[in-house]
């Protein structure tokens, strides 16, 4: 491709060669690797005395690839700039028109929602121009995020810690966990009681259970002396049926996948990360190779809030879901309503071809590109698809006036569930079984009560996935920033992950307390929120965005200048997180401190006791070889193993994950492997009867031996392990760095 006439520049190599397998030979395809042009790192860039103008440079590192791109270009009759289709793709192309010295005749800007040879043919025979309005939206938002992390951060610097940030969006963000947390502690639990009652026809098979509902109406019982006043009356009186009900219900399907819905339910079911939901979706969009049918985009854009869906994709799912379901599953096309305030630039996420179905091409894909192409491909199916029917029964049992009720659902008609049911935060099992068929008027025995205590609870803390939900209803933020803001606010150590729960941490609360204090705007939900729609009216042309800048920066300053005044020799001091953790060397409780490598555990008597250790979290179960805790580790290379708490003085660890449970023959410690969802049990005490052999252990794989042969012998086991497992880190790590080099998320 030489001596191509026609020059096509994409942001991924990945993206490039796939649209590079669609063209012909007259086009030559190359890859930006992103952002080419920006604000410099070392300054803040922006020229506020001079209306905010920005000053932007080319990026440190980029020298090569600006000048390939500018020896292409001179080369080429035209240049189509075929960036992402979204408020950060234009930008991009509009800063490589400039690094390129690229003509206005012969530039061309083209966009593609899904990556197929028909969209990208099609695209590319129908360009446009630059959309100022996107590109004016963009660099409102870079701006607005330089000024304020800029002007704010030294400050924190000066009076919390130096190294810290703040940013316009992850501020709003650390304040929904630091705002959860204060909820959780201001909790007060209230009592309330629940009554069940075991009844049994007078004749005949037939007994269910039946909780207290109520008399004339919903009732809750308060304390356990109410409980026990109904119980009283209900020994006295017999249970008579004074209700049965029957009907149908119907459930509708979920709308197809956004960014942050997908970003909920990859969290949900496959336990993925914002980041690296996005990670893969980004390989699925630029394409894989795909056994018989070549380099194929799998869905379509994944940054979008919209729920739009082609004509085309309709008919297409349509189709699929009546030569592969039958006519009743299919009840005609769905077409979903977008929030108002969502941009419907692009389509919902649904892959770019229904037919591909996700087993047919299992073979050509990895197991996490599998999975998450199987979750948007089931969830588009299924939104297509015809109800599912519910028939409900229904029985009220009365007894001196009080109503015990009994409900039970079967499915009758699967409809979407054949394909997908909606994931849930927090699900509750409730227990139904089948109920008799009474008739009103039949009297039932009770053949036993049982009254229990609760205690309402409080809110749950976030999960990724919930806090992207949060951000979302509330405004904060836009889809190709959800990922990012939250991964920034946990490498920032403003809040912490445990046990998947999002929790502040105390500098997360010291910052948030300072900001809530000095700069209201900046950390207020509904003014970031306001701020987005500012920015939306900009990208639709409605709104200049120089004038965005200045209405913002005129109480900003006026903040800055406030905080800095009623701050004068003020230095916050952040807590220390005290743990049950015991320095050994003189006997004090350890703290959690931040250093440079992350958190870690010291004790509080430094200088005088300069003791540390890594931060570790104490697992169930026991040592097998001592009997002293065990504790999770990190290795260099991150990923987790299980060691006895006395280190190097025992000497026991395994990348086995200890239970509570005890082995019932030895009574150690059962183990059960790493990974996702439920794995077996086993005893890995050799002199126990019910000890499991490695290689019968769930998940056993075969390993070769530095000769190539295969591992054998209790001896040589361990050392092999380690050096795959070794091995397996490092082609992990290594692959992560590429994929977010090639596909990582824009803030």
């Amino acid at each position: 491709m030489a001596n191509a006439k026609k020059l096509v520049i994409v942001e991924s190599p990945a993206k490039a060669k796939t649209i590079g397998k669609y063209l012909g030979p007259d086009y030559s395809v190359k890859a930006c690797m992103g952002h080419l042009r920006d604000l410099p790192k070392s300054t803040l860039g922006v020229d506020i005395e001079h209306d905010f103008e920005p000053k932007y440079v080319p990026m440190k590192g980029k020298e090569t690839i600006i000048s390939e791109l500018r020896s292409a270009a001179k080369g080429s009759e035209e240049v189509f700039l075929a960036t992402d289709p979204d408020r950060e793709g234009e930008a991009i192309s509009w800063h490589l028109k400039y690094l390129l010295n690229l003509p206005d005749e012969g530039t061309h800007r083209v966009t593609f929602n899904e990556i197929t040879k028909g969209v990208v043919n099609s695209s590319i025979r129908a360009p446009r121009q630059i959309d100022m309005d996107l590109v004016d939206a963009q660099q409102a938002r870079r701006v607005l995020d330089r000024i304020v992390g800029y002007q704010l951060s030294p400050l924190l610097w000066k009076k919390v810690r130096r190294g810290l940030s703040a940013g316009r969006v992850q501020s709003v963000a650390t304040r929904l966990v630091v705002d959860r947390e204060e909820e959780i502690r201001a909790f007060v639990p209230q009592e309330y009681w629940t009554i069940d009652v075991s009844l049994r026809r007078q004749t005949g098979p037939g007994s269910f259970t039946a909780r207290y509902h109520g008399e004339n109406k919903k009732r809750e019982l308060h304390n356990e002396a109410e409980a026990d006043e109904i119980l009283r009356d209900i020994a006295a009186h017999p249970f008579a049926v004074s209700s049965v009900k029957r009907s149908d219900k119907k459930r509708t399907p979920a709308p197809p996948f956004i960014t942050s819905t997908l970003q909920q339910e990859a969290s949900r079911k496959l336990s993925m990360t914002p980041r690296r939901t996005m990670a893969i979706a980004q390989q699925l969009y630029e394409g894989v190779d795909v056994a018989g049918e070549g380099t194929v985009g799998l869905i379509t854009y994944m940054r979008t809030d919209s729920l739009r869906l082609s004509e085309e994709a309709l008919a297409s799912a349509g189709r699929f879901i009546k030569s592969r379901y039958g006519d009743a599953y299919y009840s005609g096309p769905r077409r979903y309503k977008t929030k108002n305030a969502a941009q419907d630039a692009h389509e919902a996420i649904r892959p770019s071809n229904t037919d591909l179905d996700p087993e047919s091409i299992r073979s050509s894909l990895t197991s996490e590109q599998y999975k998450l192409y199987r979750l948007i491909w089931s969830r588009f199916v299924a939104s297509q698809m015809a109800n599912a029917v519910y028939d409900t029964f229904s029985i009220d049992a009365t007894s001196a006036g009080h109503i015990f009720r009994a409900n039970h659902q079967s499915v009758r008609f699967p409809g979407f569930l054949a394909v997908y049911e909606e994931g849930k935060d927090d699900e509750e099992d409730e227990k139904s079984t089948p109920l008799p068929d009474l008739q009103e008027g039949e009297t039932v025995a009770c053949t036993g009560s049982e009254k229990l205590q609760h205690f309402t609870q409080p809110p749950a803390r976030f999960t990724e996935a919930t806090l992207v939900k949060a951000m979302e209803e509330k405004g904060v933020g836009r889809p190709s920033t959800y990922a990012a803001t939250v991964s920034t606010i946990l490498d920032r150590e403003y809040v912490v992950k445990q046990d998947k729960r999002l929790s502040p941490t105390p500098l997360g609360e010291v910052v948030t307390g300072l900001m809530k204090d000095r700069f209201t705007d900046v950390i207020d939900v509904a003014f970031t929120a306001n701020m987005e729609e500012k920015l939306d009216r900009v990208e639709e042309g409605a709104a200049d965005w120089k004038q965005v800048l200045r209405d913002f920066y005129a109480n900003f300053h006026r903040e800055m200048e406030e905080a800095e005044t009623a701050l004068e020799g003020v230095r916050l001091k952040v807590p220390d997180e005290e743990t049950d953790e015991v320095c050994e060397v003189c006997g004090r409780k350890m703290v959690i401190k931040a250093g440079r490598f992350g958190r870690f555990l010291a004790c509080p008597g430094y200088p005088e006791c300069t003791n540390t250790k890594p931060l570790a979290e104490r697992m169930p179960g026991r040592c097998p070889n001592c009997g002293s805790g065990i504790l999770k580790r990190k290795s260099q290379r991150g990923y987790a193993y299980y060691a006895c708490e006395k280190g190097k003085e025992c000497g026991f660890m395994t990348w086995d994950v200890p239970t509570a449970e005890d082995c019932p023959y030895c009574g150690q410690t059962l183990f059960k492997k790493s990974g996702k969802g439920q794995k077996k049990t086993f005893c890995i005490n050799e002199k126990c009867e019910n000890f499991t052999p490695e290689e019968l252990r769930p998940g056993y794989r075969k390993k070769k031996s530095a000769e190539g042969t295969d591992s054998a012998g209790e001896q040589a086991a361990p050392a092999v392990k380690k050096a795959a497992a070794g091995k397996s880190a490092a082609g992990k790590t290594a692959g992560t760095k590429k994929s977010r080099k090639t596909s990582g998320d824009k803030a």
